[in-house]
C-alpha cells in the first residue's frame, strides 16, 4: 500500500476524505464517551489502584491498523476506568504480526477470529470471556467472493473452470472467513488449490476488496460483515462490486485473556464487555454509539472456550481435505498425515472442554 504523502494538497480524493471524515467522527465518539465515563463512573472504577500494571489489548487487523486503533479506543478507555487499570493498544498489520506478539506476551486481552482464538486458547495459555453479537441477530457471519461488476470474470462458473486466468485477492491463512472457509466449502471440493490462480494479493478484508474495487485483482474473498462496513466507508467503491458466492454461516470473534491473570479481574472484564452498551440513558446511548462505529457491534455475549469448538471442527475439516487431495509418495503416508490431523484435534477439543486450562 502506497504510504501518505507528508502534507496532504488542497483537494483531496472522495474516498480519502470519507476515511478522514470517519476518523473525526471517531474522535468525536472518544471524547463523548469518556465525558459520560467521567460525569458518571461506573461501581467497579475503583477496584484498582490507578497505578496498576496496564492491561495490553491486541486487534485484529480487519481494516488497517490505525482506523482499527481508532476504532476500538473508545470501548478501552472505558474498560479502563472499569477496572481500574489502564489498557493499551496493540494495533498491527496482520494475523501474523498479532500472533507473534501473544507468543511473545506482549497481549493479555485480545480481539480474534475462530482460528486465531484456538491457537490463543490451545496453544498460548488464553481464554475465551466473550463473543461478539451484531444488530442483525445472527450468530455469525458469512464469507463471500467478490468480482467488479461488469468486469472480467462474469460469474463463480468461469471462476472455477479456469483459475489459472484470474487474479486473487485474499485473506491471510489465518483468517477464517478470507482464507479458511473459501478454501474449505469452495476451492478444495472443487480440486482448486488457491495457488492456482494467476496470482496473489494477501491483505485485509478492506484491501482485497479495494483491490477488486480498482481493477488490481479480479475476484477477492471477504465477509458479509466487513463488506456491509466496506459500503460505509467507501461507497463509490462498493458499487463497483457485487457477490458471486456465499459460505455458510461462521461464528462471530470471541475476545480472548490471558489465564495468568487473577479470575477476580477476568471476571471483571467479562463483566464490563457483558454490560457494555446495555445501560439506559445518555451514557448507555454514548457507549452503543461506540459499538456501532464499531463494526457495527450490538455487544457482547458472556462466553467460554466452548464457543470455539465450531473453529476446530472447521480446521479439523481443511486439515483433512488438503490431505485428501494432496499429492502423497504412498498412501500410508496420506493415513499417516490424517492420523496425526484427528489427533491434533482430539487434543484441541479436549481443551476447549476443560474449563479448569
Amino acid at each position: 500500500m502506497t504510504a501518505l504523502p507528508a502534507a496532504f494538497p488542497v483537494l483531496l480524493p472522495s474516498s480519502l476524505a470519507r476515511a478522514l471524515g470517519a476518523a473525526l467522527r471517531r474522535a468525536a465518539l472518544v471524547l463523548l464517551a469518556a465525558a459520560f465515563a467521567w460525569a458518571a463512573p461506573g461501581p467497579a472504577a475503583h477496584a484498582q489502584p490507578a497505578t496498576a500494571e496496564p492491561v495490553r489489548f491486541g486487534i485484529l487487523p480487519l481494516g488497517g491498523a490505525f482506523e482499527s486503533r481508532n476504532d476500538w479506543e473508545p470501548l478501552l478507555a472505558d474498560m479502563g476506568r472499569a477496572i481500574g487499570r489502564p489498557v493499551t493498544v496493540l494495533s498491527v498489520t496482520s494475523y501474523e504480526a498479532l500472533d507473534q506478539a501473544i507468543q511473545r506476551g506482549e497481549v493479555d486481552i485480545a480481539f480474534l477470529s475462530g482460528r486465531m482464538a484456538l491457537d490463543a486458547v490451545t496453544l498460548r495459555q488464553m481464554r475465551v470471556l466473550a463473543q461478539v453479537t451484531r444488530h442483525d441477530g445472527l450468530p455469525g457471519y458469512r464469507s463471500l467472493l467478490l468480482v467488479r461488476d461488469g468486469g472480467p470474470l462474469p460469474s463463480l462458473d468461469a471462476l472455477l473452470a479456469e483459475p489459472e486466468r484470474w487474479r486473487l485477492a485474499r485473506g491471510e491463512p489465518r483468517s477464517v472467513s478470507g482464507y479458511i472457509v473459501p478454501q474449505l466449502q469452495l476451492f478444495l471440493p472443487n480440486r482448486i488449490a488457491m495457488e492456482r490462480f494467476r496470482s496473489e494479493t494477501v491483505g485485509t478484508h478492506q484491501a482485497t476488496a479495494l483491490a477488486v474495487a480498482n481493477g488490481d485483482a479480479d475476484v477477492a474473498t471477504n465477509n458479509t460483515a466487513d463488506f456491509e462496513r466496506f459500503r460505509l466507508q467507501f461507497p463509490a467503491e462498493a458499487r463497483r462490486l457485487r457477490v458471486i458466492w456465499e459460505s455458510d454461516l461462521i461464528p462471530h470473534a470471541q475476545i480472548v485473556m490471558r489465564n495468568g491473570y487473577p479470575p477476580a479481574l477476568r471476571a471483571q472484564v467479562q463483566a464490563f464487555l457483558v454490560g457494555y452498551g446495555k445501560a439506559p440513558g445518555p451514557r448507555g446511548d454514548a457507549q452503543r454509539a461506540v459499538l456501532k462505529s464499531l463494526h457495527d457491534l450490538a455487544g457482547f455475549l458472556p462466553a467460554d472456550n466452548g464457543s470455539l469448538v465450531p473453529a476446530a471442527r472447521l480446521a479439523h475439516q481443511l486439515g483433512r481435505q488438503n490431505a485428501m487431495t494432496a499429492q502423497w509418495v504412498n498412501e500410508e503416508a496420506r493415513q499417516a498425515r490424517l492420523q496425526r490431523l484427528d489427533a491434533l484435534f482430539a487434543e484441541q477439543m479436549a481443551v476447549l472442554r476443560d474449563d479448569t486450562r
